[in-house]
């Protein structure tokens, strides 16, 4: 320890155990990071002990240190609020501050032949703009999907000067564009639909769908049958479109939805913002790696709401947040009312967490990964395990059943740390009903080497037909000695380690046949295997959700009279969907195979409740 840390940890022994906030300054005397404490002498002590338990952020802070104050408070929840007060006031270089530089949206119309842009500023005099909008994100989807719905061009051509100058693209014959670059639609009919477009961006699906109503009863009323049939199919676009964009829904009519994504001393702290039950705003910040993830988010929630953010009833978040209480004190004043953050464990908003966590996770990514540190956390990993190479593609495993029904598995590949999401696959489970996590394994495993032989046998050397260098599942030792037979038995020599989770489910171990591998300071192959743990516990839900669902579809289609599984199963892969299922007529249901006349109309009565 040299001399200046000695110095200021003697400084700190002496402050009293009482809460407040303390400020770092450099030798200048600027202020360069402000925390609060329960007890003063405990945390600010901390800083000046040995730094190798600190992260590299922290360990560059101290050794800027020249000097530090501090603030005694009666309460922890008085040193949150002025810690926030003073954060605000002298932005320190080593707080999380999060650059608010969302800028107002606006929805662009253009002249003559209109189309409609969601856009950040106003740049074309000559056009109309509705707006602001302070949601970027709601107004970019809002005018996706408005035209989708009406079959606006998505494309740079410019009318009328491109019109009759090449074929329609592949939207049009998908049925997404009116093409008006055919010269088939006039320019009265394609204002309609940029009228129509408008309509459902200012008031709304709703009062669209109840205004188009009447119109198509007025229509059919006149005869204009053609007419009817068109508005028609524009009201079945945006039921359509309202019913996918449930998907992004939450039971809570106003909530935020935290995840951050931790990977090679960098975070992405993502954001889902719903209001009206549904998905309005998205947005995510980089910062650097912290000391504790819970004190992390801590400090990335107060930042968050200090920059003006309107503060909902309900925060939900993907783990544990240090001084939650206080947390949740200081938000209730901003708000005027009792705001909860919560940690979800199952059902909607754990998925909801779950997908904000993944756009986290996917942003980070996108801007951080590159091929060095990927290496670096492979080689890590290799001299963790004891490896004789570097794992340069990796197979990882995981179970996935609701109360033992609906057994899946799913398979991941990471190559040279990365995932291959073509490499993907997955497995339902066959050789028995009920739960039995240990002999799904095997029976998976023993299915992918079945399909390696088999392709060796044909020469293919990509997918199933190549080994990996590493194999992990998801589970301890108890997985891992339900897979080893069934290497030997199929004289495969891959390396075989388990994927263990604490309590809270995070990753917290490798694990062996006999016992367990913890990591340490292997802090790259940790956030690695963390990542591939992740993702294959993601992919193997996903699984099991779709297949739960088509299992519980089939199991009403069998209350029909004369409906058996087999034909249950065949009407589901022709329409996906009951509601495709309950809108078809007679002979659409008599073309799927099984299905006779009496069938079908048995269908059709119970789909009118007859």
């Amino acid at each position: 320890m040299n001399n200046k840390l000695r110095e200021l940890k003697d400084k700190a022994n002496k402050l009293p155990l009482s809460p407040g906030v303390y400020i770092m300054k450099d030798k200048d005397g600027k202020i360069i990071y402000i925390g609060k404490a329960k007890a003063l002498k405990n945390r600010v002590s901390q800083y000046f002990g040995s730094q190798e338990k600190h992260y590299v952020k922290v360990r560059k802070m101290v050794e800027n240190v020249d000097d530090f104050d501090y603030i005694l408070t009666d309460s922890e929840f008085e040193a949150l609020v002025l810690e926030c007060s003073l954060i605000k006031r002298n932005m320190p270089k080593y707080n999380i501050l999060l650059k608010d530089d969302k800028g107002f949206s606006y929805i662009k119309i253009t002249k003559g032949w209109r189309n409609i842009y969601a856009v950040l500023q106003k740049d074309d005099e000559d056009a109309e703009y509705l707006g602001p909008y302070t949601a970027g994100f709601s107004v970019t989807k809002a005018v996706e999907q408005a035209k989708k719905i009406y079959k606006l061009p998505t494309c740079n051509k410019v009318f009328p000067r491109d019109i009759g100058k090449g074929r329609p693209c592949l939207n049009h014959h998908l049925g997404l564009c009116c093409a008006p670059c055919s010269g088939k639609i006039s320019l009265g009919k394609y204002l309609e639909n940029v009228d129509g477009a408008l309509d459902f961006l200012r008031f709304g699906g709703k009062k669209t769908v109840k205004k188009l109503t009447e119109e198509m009863e007025k229509a059919a009323e006149n005869l204009e049958f053609e007419k009817a049939a068109n508005i028609r199919d524009t009201i079945r676009s945006i039921e359509k479109v309202g019913s996918n964009q449930k998907v992004v829904s939450s039971t809570y009519k106003e909530q935020d939805v935290f995840a951050v994504c931790v990977m090679d001393g960098k975070a992405c702290f993502a954001v889902l913002r719903f209001s009206d039950n549904r998905l309005c705003d998205s947005e995510h910040f980089f910062v650097d790696e912290g000391d504790k993830i819970p004190e992390m988010r801590a400090e990335l929630l107060v930042s968050y709401y200090s920059m003006n953010r309107n503060v909902p009833p309900r925060i939900e978040i993907d783990g544990d947040v240090e001084d939650k209480e206080n947390i949740e004190k200081w938000l209730s004043e901003k708000r005027g009312s009792n705001v909860n953050i919560v940690i979800p464990q199952k059902g909607t908003q754990a998925r909801l967490v779950e997908m904000c966590k993944s756009n986290a996770m996917q942003k980070l990514s996108e801007k951080y990964r590159c091929n060095d540190r990927n290496r670096e956390a492979l080689e890590e990993l290799a001299m963790l395990l004891g490896l004789n190479n570097v794992p340069e593609y990796i197979e990882a495993y995981d179970i996935s059943h609701t109360g033992g029904s609906d057994n899946v598995a799913g398979m991941v590949v990471f190559k040279d740390g990365k995932p291959l999401k073509e490499a993907y696959r997955r497995f339902a489970i066959k050789g028995f009903t009920g739960q039995d996590d240990y002999g799904s394994m095997a029976e998976v495993l023993s299915r992918r080497f079945e399909e390696y032989y088999k392709c060796k046998e044909s020469g293919i050397t990509v997918g199933f037909g190549r080994l990996p260098d590493l194999i992990l599942l998801d589970g301890g030792k108890g997985q891992v000695n339900a897979v080893i037979p069934v290497l030997q038995a199929y004289n495969i020599s891959v390396p075989l380690f388990g994927m263990v989770k604490n309590s809270k489910h995070r990753t917290s171990a490798i694990s062996t046949a006999n016992g367990r591998i913890d990591f340490n300071a292997r802090k790259k192959a940790f956030t690695l295997v963390t990542n591939i743990q992740d993702e294959v516990h993601r992919y193997a839900i996903a699984y099991h959700r779709k297949k739960h669902t088509k299992s519980a579809l089939s199991a009403t289609l069998t209350q029909i009279k004369g409906i058996g599984e087999k034909k249950a199963k065949n009407l589901m892969i022709k329409f996906k969907t009951l509601e495709g299922i309950g809108n078809a007529d007679k002979e659409a249901l008599m073309s799927v195979p099984g299905i006779t006349e009496a069938n079908a109309e048995e269908i059709i009565k119970a789909f009118k409740g007859e």
